[in-house]
């Protein structure tokens, strides 16, 4: 098994436009079959806009910053600690409230495709374009 253990400098981060993306377990990281780990950094202002897994269950675990956490039009804000539990096939968004980077666990089962994630971005659509 490659990537049994796998130390913070040693992921590669993604870039996105709202921010980072870190691969902590999946079928492209160590192979694993039925769980997908992402730590995620959202910048100030910044969050993965609506979307959905349609296979995947979710689980967004808060470890620094101030989230707002949307799971099909309904909003909580969450902190440290804090979590949100998300259906497969839930339209969903996370965003950055703070002033400085929020970072969450993004935990997804099952691992679906090469890379063990799959995303349908639906922010344009209604209602999700005129939520926010």
């Amino acid at each position: 098994m490659k990537n049994t253990f796998l130390k913070v400098d040693g992921r590669d981060r993604n870039q996105l436009d709202w921010g980072t993306t870190a691969n902590i377990s999946g079928p492209d990281t160590n192979e694993a079959k039925d769980i997908v780990t992402i730590e995620v950094e959202l910048l100030p202002g910044k969050g993965h806009d609506f979307h959905k897994h349609p296979q995947q269950e979710e689980v967004i675990y808060v470890l620094e910053g101030s989230v707002e956490q949307w799971v099909n039009q309904e909003k909580r804000i969450l902190g440290p600690g804090d979590a949100a539990f998300i259906p497969a096939d839930m339209v969903h968004a996370s965003f950055n409230i703070g002033n400085s980077t929020a970072r969450v666990l993004a935990i997804l089962g099952p691992a679906v495709g090469a890379d063990g994630y799959e995303v349908v971005e639906v922010a344009g659509e209604a209602p999700w374009k005129d939520l926010r």
